[in-house]
């Protein structure tokens, strides 16, 4: 739905096959990773340079000083770095290379557990530790699809489903639109959200992504299936309103393109939390949302991003 903002791109860290053939040596496949000093605001463009650039993934650690990292492929020429120099802000600091073996590790460092919200725990796969007590563990995968809890804009969705749920507002049907892994619909079903719970994405790596989330968190989920996740559009046939609820953690352009048809699917009192917009567009985005008849209740912040709660009049 749109360009999201960047948690890790989609990538697989498995090592090659051929890692156990004799022919094949290590010195010969080294991969290179950028750490790089990027502001909030340059991140859109920054990932639009290096997906152009065929960098093989990015993301920016949860933690302070929550750096930026870009991973090159052994067969990619690596990319000059002068043309950073055209997105302000951004400057190289560091250069490294590592060879297959070592991808693994790379691929896994800057991803800990940290809390959301209240109630929740967000865990890499591979981290055995227990949740806090009184905190529900959401199990990510890092390297899937756009969805992994370490961006300020899925944390702030999650934190409002949290008071939509307080308030006893939280009900479906509900339609997490641009999903990605479909967190966010995840979020609604631990939380207890009656009715069904819809989740797409217009980008085919995140259904895989969707199935992949669900399995990891089959411990909490005790065999229950959280929401309905598909490849599609607003479009699509399986969007069939009117909803409760939509999530839209998406850029406020395609926000504000898609809202026509996110006032229709909105039944009249109905919530939109909407996310993906930065700080600095706050106004714009209330005042698009007051145009498609939606009335904004509620904004939280979080570094240089916001969230909007609203109710369809």
């Amino acid at each position: 739905m749109g360009r999201r903002q960047p948690e890790p791109k989609a990538y697989s860290p498995e090592p090659p096959d051929n890692l156990g053939d004799p022919r094949f040596h290590l010195s010969e496949a080294l991969h290179t990773r950028w750490r790089l000093s990027v502001p909030e605001a340059a991140e859109e463009a920054l990932c639009e340079w290096l997906d152009a650039q065929g960098a093989s993934a990015y993301y920016r650690e949860a933690d302070p000083p929550k750096a930026f990292w870009a991973y090159f492929p052994p067969e990619q020429a690596l990319p000059d770095a002068a043309g950073l120099a055209a997105i302000p802000g951004v400057t190289l600091e560091v250069t490294e290379t590592f060879a297959d073996e070592d991808w693994l590790a790379k691929s896994r460092e800057g991803f800990g557990s940290f809390p959301v919200g209240r109630g929740f725990w967000v865990k890499p796969l591979w981290e055995a530790e227990a949740a806090p007590e009184g905190r529900i563990p959401v199990v990510v995968n890092p390297g899937l699809a756009f969805g992994t809890g370490g961006h300020e804009t899925t944390r702030l969705c999650m934190t409002l489903l949290e008071e939509l749920k307080d308030a006893g507002r939280l009900r479906g049907p509900l339609l997490d639109i641009g999903a990605g892994t479909g967190i966010l619909a995840l979020t609604a079903h631990l939380l207890g959200c009656p009715g069904p719970i819809q989740a797409f994405d217009i980008d085919p790596d995140c259904g895989p992504a969707m199935e992949e989330l669900v399995e990891m968190n089959a411990g909490v989920l005790q065999g229950a299936q959280p929401f309905h996740g598909f490849v599609g559009t607003l479009e699509s046939p399986e969007v069939e309103g009117p909803y409760q609820g939509l999530l839209a953690n998406i850029l406020l352009i395609t926000i504000q393109e898609l809202l026509p048809r996110m006032a229709e699917l909105t039944a009249p009192g109905g919530f939109l939390v909407a996310s993906g917009i930065l700080a600095t567009q706050e106004d714009e985005a209330l005042i698009s949302l007051v145009g498609a008849g939606f009335k904004p209740e509620k904004v939280l912040h979080e570094g240089d991003w916001i969230a909007v709660l609203a109710v369809k009049a």
